[in-house]
């Protein structure tokens, strides 16, 4: 039976020291990943990979479709675009941050090498189911938002509320809000 949980109890993001942004990306850092960051094509993907890599958002344009900006620091999205949210009901923490689309209420994240631990900051219109999958697309692990949490809303769930997906060799997630627009921040993983 996958574990089920929301993560209520932690409501900071995790603190990152201030690195270059480029900088070569060492075992046992934390990194804050930009877009394309340039390595070596001989290069193995799991190679320099940090420990923890949260991806930084704010070079990203505003509309601007993500797939691959990340794929030298181990991921890569499907049905994603960047947005500065201009609806008060999506605060943000820095100014970008990830929604599902052209599909809403949908988004996917494949890892070039098998993690541990996902986080991220979410906001959603309405109830939200976070999977994490294996190699093979078998489901290890769930994490739901019970239902929606937009500021100035009667929700008991604050917005940016932090999820967290914890199991061995997770190599895909999907955030799936039926009917519903969600975004994400501090997207954080974990080998």
């Amino acid at each position: 039976m996958p574990q089920v949980h929301l993560q209520l109890d932690k409501l900071t993001a995790f603190e990152v020291p201030e690195l270059p942004i480029d900088s070569l990306v060492l075992k046992n850092q934390v990194i804050v990943a930009t877009e394309n960051r340039q390595v070596a094509d001989n290069e193995h993907p799991c190679q320099d990979l940090a420990k923890r890599v949260c991806l930084n958002l704010e070079n990203l344009q505003c509309f601007e479709v993500v797939e691959r900006q990340y794929q030298r620091n181990g991921v890569v999205f499907q049905n994603c675009i960047a947005l500065l949210p201009s609806n008060p009901a999506f605060p943000t923490r820095g100014k970008k941050v990830l929604m599902g689309a052209p599909k809403s209420g949908m988004l996917e994240a494949t890892f070039e090498c098998p993690v541990q631990l996902v986080t991220a900051l979410v906001t959603s219109s309405q109830r939200l189911v976070w999977t994490a999958y294996d190699r093979d697309r078998n489901v290890l692990t769930q994490s739901i938002l019970p239902s929606a949490n937009l500021a100035n809303s009667d929700s008991s769930i604050p917005p940016n509320i932090v999820l967290a997906l914890r199991a061995k060799d997770i190599y895909r997630i999907n955030f799936c809000a039926f009917d519903g627009q969600f975004i994400i921040s501090d997207f954080t993983f974990s080998l």
